[in-house]
């Protein structure tokens, strides 16, 4: 048993989050998964299908295809096929998102800021290290469910 329930602060954390991207969200009549994805496209430029962001993010694949059907109509990304396999869609941020990227990015350091604050670089170092182990972990429970 778990000396504190880790998972629980998930809540508070999730809740300095949505603070942190509600201007941007609102001043682009974003939804959240909506800025998750523009966000996660920006960042993460080799993974570009939905199928990366349903995988990486953990997504459920009917809000990544909502949110990437309404991002595409209001201008903020393309879709286009893989050569060679037609049934691949790649996404591509168009310039009208550029405004979003930069915003969110100075939020989400906003973000990191508070989270982080206090903390010496060392610290953050091994902070990045266990979260990346207990990911490892997670993915290969959940690998082995499947």
């Amino acid at each position: 048993m778990l000396e504190l329930n880790l998972w629980e602060n998930q809540i508070p954390i999730k809740a300095v989050y949505a603070l942190c991207v509600e201007e941007v969200c609102r001043k682009y009549g974003l939804a959240r998964s909506e800025f998750d994805i523009l966000m996660f496209l920006a960042n993460n430029p080799k993974y570009d299908t939905a199928a990366d962001i349903v995988e990486i993010k953990r997504m459920t694949k009917s809000h990544v295809s909502t949110s990437i059907r309404n991002l595409e109509q209001n201008g903020y990304l393309t879709r286009h096929c893989s050569p060679g396999n037609r049934k691949v869609m790649h996404l591509s941020l168009c310039a009208k998102a550029d405004g979003i990227i930069t915003e969110g990015r100075k939020a989400l350091c906003s973000f990191g800021s508070i989270v982080f604050d206090g903390m010496s670089t060392e610290e953050r170092a091994e902070f990045w290290s266990l979260i990346e182990r207990m990911k490892k972990n997670i993915n290969n429970y959940l690998e082995g469910k499947k």
